[in-house]
């Protein structure tokens, strides 16, 4: 079997919907199985509408439900021919609607948008999506079957984030998906959604129809996991802002996870979990340029042992430092530090602390920068009173550069180099962290220098 998710700009109009067609249909002797993501954009759409709509701001919540609704009318009206086929999905399409607009009446009735209520809004553009592409299939000649993976995929009650269980979901996933596959029909799955126990529609994650796509691919023990987007593959840095930014052919599992968290966005960091644990491949495809090879992600680093692979980037954060004399040598400070941002649910990127305890700082989103200083000075108010602890400030906004790759890992130099680079850019480096792992060095710069430091950086490995 060859399990192949479709992103959104792979599904959000008749061209790349056509192309999905010519693809499935070139790889049927694969046994593939499809997973979808909504049409490019809608999800978004969704949850702004959501947000009107809580505050009553009726017509443009209308004219958005018409517009999405058109969107997927123009689908079923241009690609669908067969008169049966045509009527029954664009009946099921209304209806989606229509329950999509009493979901709505009800937020705005009760003035509340829980997470609970927004995962079941944002659960709409994958099922409208997975249906009409499950037609389209059917359409020309392509024996095919929607799956809702709220059936198949269960999950806790962590909305917005749901955690799945996979006892469950792995069994699920075979029962259903597999005896398909037999029968030589294409499962179309959705992705990005599941459901609790009580059958509550849950999501996994914005964009988790990559993780879904894993998950189903290592419950029925795919060949390989492809990942349908809109470019050729995960890339030496951004193309948008580095010149000279190349495709990669392989990189293994490892330098993905490290690449997806420090910003590269071509792939979601829990997708690779699922493959990893059946060692199963995972290749990144472009459907604009379906013959490109794309890059495969495999737990064998490839045979390209250059010491780095790849400079990212994550912009929008801040710099929160705590620091003061009374912390040297005191047991038990960090404990008290990163327990307070657990509570006040702040996200911690990286950390960096000097050797004499001095300073520790540590980098968040930008989001969450005045919810930790608040908390952290409200935990340590006593110590600054007395002087103990200096205070907490923060810097923003920052970005942390990442330079990544399995080549890096017991190799001379490589911190030299990098930051030598950074140096003759004229950018000032603000911390520096480096796991004992050696497969990625992080340094924090002021925003505006970011791609300076990218770029001086991948020029620096000839990356390129």
């Amino acid at each position: 079997m060859l399990t192949m998710k479709f992103g959104g700009t792979s599904v959000g109009d008749v061209p790349r919907l056509q192309e999905v067609v010519s693809i499935v249909k070139q790889f049927l002797p694969e046994q593939p199985v499809v997973v979808a993501s909504a049409m490019g954009g809608l999800t978004n759409v969704l949850l702004e509408t959501a947000h009107n709509a809580v505050q009553r701001k009726y017509e443009l919540v209308q004219n958005a439900v018409t517009s999405m609704r058109d969107r997927h009318l123009h689908i079923a009206m241009t690609m669908i021919k067969d008169e049966a086929r045509r009527s029954k999905l664009i009946q099921e399409q209304i209806a989606s609607f229509e329950e999509l607009s009493q979901l709505y009446h009800g937020v705005s009735m009760l003035r509340e948008l829980s997470p609970r209520s927004l995962d079941a809004i944002a659960s709409f553009g994958e099922l409208l999506s997975c249906r009409q592409i499950a037609a389209v299939l059917e359409e020309n000649g392509i024996a095919s079957q929607f799956v809702d993976a709220r059936t198949i995929i269960r999950t806790d009650n962590n909305f917005g984030e749901a955690n799945i269980d996979f006892v469950f979901s792995n069994a699920a996933i075979n029962q259903a998906v597999t005896p398909l596959v037999q029968k030589k029909i294409v499962p179309v799955v959705t992705g990005f959604i599941a459901s609790t126990e009580e059958d509550i529609t849950t999501t996994i994650g914005r964009s988790g129809s990559d993780y879904t796509g894993s998950v189903v691919g290592a419950a029925v023990n795919s060949r390989e996991i492809w990942i349908w987007t809109d470019v050729d593959g995960v890339m030496t840095a951004d193309p948008r802002y580095v010149k000279g930014a190349k495709v990669l052919s392989e990189i293994s599992y490892r330098e993905a996870a490290e690449m997806s968290y420090f910003g590269a966005k071509v792939i979601h960091p829990k997708t690779m979990v699922p493959a990893i644990g059946k060692k199963i491949p995972i290749r990144i495809k472009n459907t604009f340029n379906p013959t490109h090879p794309g890059t495969l992600i495999s737990a064998v680093p490839s045979a390209d042992r250059s010491s780095a692979k790849t400079v990212t980037s994550i912009d929008n954060l801040s710099i929160i430092a705590i620091e003061g004399n009374g912390m040297i040598g005191v047991p038990g400070v960090s404990a008290r530090i990163f327990s307070t941002l657990a509570r006040a649910q702040v996200n911690v990127m990286m950390i960096s602390q000097a050797s004499s305890e001095h300073n520790v700082c540590f980098i968040v989103p930008h989001k969450d920068s005045q919810a930790g200083v608040k908390a952290l000075r409200e935990e340590f108010s006593i110590d600054i009173a007395k002087k103990i602890i200096d205070d907490v400030t923060v810097k923003e906004p920052v970005s942390i550069v990442a330079v990544v790759g399995e080549g890096m890992i017991g190799s001379k130099g490589i911190a030299g180099k990098t930051f030598s680079a950074v140096a003759k850019a004229e950018v000032n480096i603000i911390a520096i962290a480096q796991g004992s792992s050696e497969l990625n060095i992080s340094f924090v710069v002021e925003q505006a220098d970011a791609r300076n430091a990218v770029q001086a950086v991948h020029d620096a490995f000839h990356l390129s």
